[in-house]
């Protein structure tokens, strides 16, 4: 398939910074659209991907997966989006589309193969990779872009494309509402988001934190409780006393604790991607039949479920806008958790 070459932000190597580089985009298919990217959130695991630290990155590598944009061009059989609509792009721009996870909307799980929005083959272009939204544009099948409602602060949109919904899906699935006790682990880019979600659905939402400068933010946020994890004493109050917990603390942390603070029949979720194994002792399971469970972000129909819903409900990230000659800068910060509580790059500023 032909392509044609635009400007994005990315890297070669793992300690290498990254800088403007040409990158290719295929020529439109027939459903396909093109969006200019307005707005491009960062994520930690762009961060793990352009250090590496899975082992699979391919060079060079152009991070972005939370991407806003206008709709510039369409394919003569697209019939969702028009040029000139506001449109988003996630975690996934293609799967097969006939396996039990796609069939059920979980495409994130594709049994051939989900395609994402960079560092995954994308199947149109001959063995070329995906390049994400640190770009000028993109090019994605419409059946994989978002329907953005008219948000007042698009900008703030951006990381509900992942961070929200990795934290909608499961709060979704578990159905949270009005009659339950939530906890929520660690109040950073997905802790704040499921703290506003939870809120929206009506349940009582408990943070676990181990800083201090957060106490009074995450009260500020919609908290109802929230405890110093410094402080046992504060954690054990709360031992049977909650239906479910969102764990999304990406750093190495013991879940025992925690699992001990769930009701009967309670819920501990992970979302969050430490790199290192979780240990998890039987005895804190089995009684109570608690569950220890995972969560990877949303198929394509429940991320649109989740803009419609942080529409309805007025629920965007807390962000700090950056321009592209800031991202290097962003990336060093985040590593030192020196944000409140998402960067998004303004792509005009490109």
């Amino acid at each position: 398939m032909s392509c044609r070459t635009i400007k994005g932000f990315g890297t070669y190597a793992v300690n290498e910074p990254l800088k403007e580089i040409s990158i290719p985009r295929r020529a439109l298919r027939e459903t396909d659209v093109e969006l200019e990217v307005l707005y491009c959130g960062i994520c930690h695991s762009d961060l793990h991907q352009i250090h590496n630290d899975f082992g699979h990155t391919m060079w060079p590598v152009v991070p972005g997966h939370e991407i806003i944009g206008r709709i510039s061009a369409v394919g003569n059989q697209v019939n969702k989006f028009k040029v000139g609509d506001l449109a988003a792009i996630g975690c996934i721009v293609d799967s097969c589309g006939s396996c039990e996870y796609c069939y059920h909307d979980t495409q994130q799980f594709c049994e051939n193969g989900t395609t994402f929005s960079f560092n995954t083959p994308d199947r149109y272009m001959n063995g070329e990779q995906t390049y994400g939204g640190f770009s000028q544009s993109y090019v994605c099948d419409e059946n994989y872009v978002l329907c953005v409602p008219p948000f007042e602060d698009l900008a703030a949109v951006a990381p509900l494309l992942c961070a929200g919904i990795t934290v909608y899906s499961p709060i979704k699935h578990w159905k949270i509402g009005a009659d339950k006790h939530v906890g929520i682990l660690g109040i950073g880019g997905l802790g704040h988001i499921a703290v506003k979600i939870a809120k929206a659905l009506g349940a009582e939402v408990t943070v676990f934190t181990t800083s201090k400068s957060k106490l009074d933010d995450a009260k500020r946020l919609g908290a109802d409780h929230v405890v110093l994890t410094t402080d046992e004493n504060q954690v054990k109050e709360w031992t049977k006393k909650l239906d479910f917990i969102l764990d999304t603390i990406s750093a190495k942390h013991d879940v025992n604790p925690y699992l001990n603070l769930l009701t009967w029949q309670g819920a501990l979720v992970v979302v969050g991607l430490p790199p290192e194994p979780l240990d998890v002792s039987a005895f804190n399971i089995v009684h109570g039949r608690r569950s220890l469970a995972g969560s990877n972000i949303g198929g394509i129909a429940e991320t649109q479920e989740m803009l419609n819903f942080c529409f309805k409900h007025n629920i965007t990230a807390d962000i700090e806008l950056i321009k592209s000659d800031q991202i290097n800068e962003a990336f060093l910060r985040l590593e030192k958790n020196d944000v409140k509580y998402r960067f998004v790059v303004d792509m005009h500023s490109t």
